[in-house]
């Protein structure tokens, strides 16, 4: 089993606050009436969160779910649940099991507040629990992106605060677009099917090569080498001679000015130029360190591509719009709103993307774990 705790949410508002804020999201549903909560209410999940300040979850690792990336997690299923646990302003704490019905248990047993499963309803009824819809009825978001829609929240009790709350942020986050751009950005299908025997093909003949070099690298900067492998197979298909027509060139394909600012001598000399990739890749990082993972890794990988200078005007544009900037759905939706009309937009939109399907796809498949 393993677990992450999410940082800078840990703070702020005390129980009874805490208390009333939830009571109020929950009054906002119809779903789950509150003249149904009865004597028993001290065993809800809804106490516990409020005494202990966190909010446990538990899931199945899947495409739909989570990805486990590095010390940290991504993926859609993660990121909402990242969301509620924000909106409610507790710290997140969040396991990963190998199997829906460990999942079932853990919330049965209250070992978890709520579990994130693919598991159908009658399995979770029989189980006595209850369980949510993650996209509010809107399953047209998930399975135009190639997304399970038979993702679901999975509660002890229907009449919980916390069932109720989770129901009224779920619908929110429907109406607002906010799920719909989460599913846009975990897009199952930005790279084409037909298109993976021949990404796979490359990464079999050419990742033994560079495998050591990105390890080495990773390890140097503590970035993930999967991480580093992915930019590279984006960047040049992992073909140290490549050049393009404005002159940029190697593995990492680095221009003439940010390789001498790397101390990169050779830009097709594969070592260097994933050694420079990586090195200007950590700068980026450290200009959004106020920013969490793995928010932060596409922020990253936004400026590694625009420049963080075009990173920088679009945050103060979304500021301006009263959306906070730092995150990374507001700006993804920004790009993505205004790439018809501006191709550095629709560039940066299909770089950050098919990134983030290569490292999933190199962390997720043996052969290419384990050359």
């Amino acid at each position: 089993m393993h677990s992450s705790s999410t940082p800078g949410s840990r703070l702020c508002l005390n129980s009874n606050k805490l208390s009333l804020s939830l009571k109020a999201l929950a009054l906002t549903s119809l779903i789950f009436p509150f003249h149904a909560i009865n004597a028993s209410k001290a065993t809800y999940q809804f106490d516990n969160v409020v005494n202990q300040n966190k909010l446990t979850v538990v899931s199945v690792a899947n495409p739909s779910a989570v990805f486990e990336d590095g010390d940290y997690f991504h993926g859609f299923g993660y990121d909402l649940v990242r969301n509620y646990a924000n909106n409610l302003n507790v710290q997140l704490e969040f396991k990963t099991v190998d199997d829906n019905a460990t999942a079932l248990k853990m919330v049965a047993t209250g070992k978890a507040n709520f579990a994130m499963t693919t598991a159908n309803t009658q399995t979770i009824e029989t189980k006595k629990l209850t369980s949510l819809p993650a996209t509010c009825g809107d399953l047209n978001s998930l399975e135009k992106n190639g997304l399970n829609t038979e993702l679901n929240w999975v509660f002890k009790h229907a009449d919980d605060p916390l069932t109720q709350a989770a129901s009224g942020f779920i619908c929110k986050s429907k109406q607002n677009g906010s799920l719909n751009q989460l599913a846009s950005f975990y897009n199952r299908n930005v790279v084409k099917e037909e298109f993976w025997d021949d990404i796979q093909s490359d990464l079999s003949k050419r990742m033994p090569i560079y495998k050591a070099s990105f390890k080495k690298t990773a390890q140097q900067y503590d970035l993930d080498w999967h991480l580093l492998a992915a930019i590279g197979y984006q960047e040049s298909y992992l073909k140290p001679t490549s050049v393009s027509p404005t002159g940029v060139r190697g593995l990492m394909m680095l221009t003439n000015s940010t390789a001498k600012a790397m101390g990169v001598n050779d830009r097709s000399n594969a070592t260097q130029s994933i050694q420079g990739g990586a090195k200007y890749y950590d700068l980026m990082l450290s200009r959004y360190d106020d920013i969490p993972f793995p928010d932060r890794n596409w922020y990253a990988l936004a400026a590694y591509n625009m420049g963080p200078g075009t990173v920088n005007q679009i945050q103060k544009r979304i500021k301006a719009q009263g959306k906070n900037p730092n995150n990374w759905v507001n700006f993804y939706a920004y790009l993505d709103r205004n790439k018809a009309s501006n191709g550095q937009y629709r560039q940066a939109v299909q770089y950050v993307t098919r990134i983030r399907a290569y490292l999933e796809h190199i962390k997720t498949t043996p052969q290419l774990v384990n050359i």
